[in-house]
């Protein structure tokens, strides 16, 4: 992929997720937060969660992240990630990944999940 599509596909999730009516849903997204996450951030953010396999508490993660990330950015990923569904933060600050869309249509395939 040319740097000038990279931009142009990150630009598009910029519109996407930031656009007013998406701020309107995620409580999360406010005018207060200086920096939102790139697309490559929160895909580092994400690998990171789940190279951890819940044993490390969200600032572990943060400062083990392969390149730096401000926290504020960082907490506003890990509130998307947390709205969406992804992650769950414990009440000990320890961050599992749960997402397992996989795991989860082949449970719906045998009919062990309720719809």
């Amino acid at each position: 992929m040319a740097s000038g599509e990279s931009k142009q596909i990150n630009s598009s999730v910029y519109q996407l997720i930031y656009s007013g009516s998406m701020s309107n849903q995620f409580g999360i997204f406010k005018k207060d937060v200086l920096r939102f996450p790139r697309l490559d951030t929160v895909l580092m953010i994400e690998d990171a969660i789940m190279k951890a396999k819940g044993d490390q508490k969200s600032r572990q993660i943060w400062l083990n992240l392969p390149k730096k990330v401000m926290w504020q950015t960082y907490v506003a990923t890990l509130d998307y990630l947390e709205y969406s569904g992804k992650i769950v933060v414990e009440q000990d600050k320890h961050v599992l990944w749960i997402w397992a869309p996989k795991e989860i249509q082949k449970l719906k395939d045998k009919r062990l999940v309720i719809q």
